[in-house]
């Protein structure tokens, strides 16, 4: 007669009914805001989305930028107003309250993620402000091509400028400064960095 022996781990595994729970998905076209519900986490399957929030004179005010991989939600925030934008068409998964703990090292990455972003909004002067964005996009948005790293998502001069608390008129002249010194390049729409080329890292670091 064969028997089961119960170890102390099994007995975890047990108890925790919803360790393969299926999550489910929704999808969500551009521009769509995801609802704003307090007992929900969402991990993005696949595009990008935008956290945000605004003055009183409805001045934009870009809190993080996330893509795939990412979970985000409104209970990791305490900012009012708060609004989470598919700045693509969006895939992502419901994550309910009794399975957030599995999610801890992404939660972990959200936090490191928002310090990058908010320590490269407060660095000065504004072109190189500009520039470390630039390579922390290339960094969660990018891919390796022939002539450097493409920036996948389209993010207009305005939206960059919200981010780093400068002009749009600023960030224009900025770029144009960029592809005339060969640190950057365009591409339908999109941003190449040159990141290859020691000397613009050299210099992006030292001039800037």
């Amino acid at each position: 007669m064969s028997s089961i022996i119960f170890t102390e781990n099994t007995s975890v595994i047990l108890n925790d009914s919803h360790f393969n729970e299926q999550l489910v998905q929704k999808l969500f076209t551009r521009r769509e805001i995801i609802p704003p519900k307090n007992d929900v986490l969402w991990q993005i399957e696949r595009g990008a989305v935008r956290t945000l929030t605004w003055s009183e004179d409805g001045t934009y005010i870009t809190l993080g930028y996330w893509g795939p991989g990412d979970v985000i939600g409104y209970p990791l925030s305490r900012v009012k107003p708060y609004q989470i934008e598919c700045l693509t068409s969006v895939e992502a998964s419901i994550i309910p309250p009794h399975l957030w703990h599995q999610y801890i090292n992404n939660l972990f990455s959200h936090i490191q993620h928002s310090e990058e972003l908010l320590s490269i909004v407060h660095r000065k002067p504004i072109a190189l402000r500009l520039w470390q964005f630039l390579v922390w996009l290339s960094e969660k948005f990018g891919r390796n091509v022939e002539q450097g790293n493409l920036i996948e998502i389209h993010i207009t001069h305005q939206e960059i400028a919200e981010v780093l608390n400068t002009t749009r008129v600023t960030v224009t002249r900025l770029l144009q400064q960029f592809e005339t010194e060969g640190m950057l390049v365009r591409y339908k729409r999109r941003i190449i960095l040159c990141l290859t080329n020691k000397k613009i890292m050299n210099k992006s670091s030292k001039d800037y």
